[in-house]
């Protein structure tokens, strides 16, 4: 600043800087929402995902002990002489 300056003219600089400073806080400020609610929907969407791989997984298990199941109940039928094979006879 030089000395030939007024105070208005210096409130003036500090003002625009001051604006300025606070336009660029803003932005960061968005720029940092923006990133954190992309996060949080990736984040949402993996969860969901997982959520479904997970349901698969046990959804299959769970056919597979009922079908192990019925095999053995079978097994126990035919050993026992009620079993379709037994009744044919």
């Amino acid at each position: 600043m030089s000395k030939n300056m007024s105070a208005g003219e210096a409130y003036g600089h500090a003002e625009a800087k001051a604006e300025n400073a606070a336009g660029a806080a803003k932005d960061t400020v968005n720029k940092a929402q923006d990133k954190a609610a992309d996060a949080a929907s990736d984040a949402s969407g993996q969860a969901q995902l997982k959520k479904e791989e997970a349901s698969s997984v046990l959804q299959q298990t769970g056919e597979q002990v009922a079908n192990m199941a019925q095999g053995a109940y079978d097994g126990v039928k035919n050993t026992l002489g009620v079993g379709e094979s037994q009744q044919k006879k």
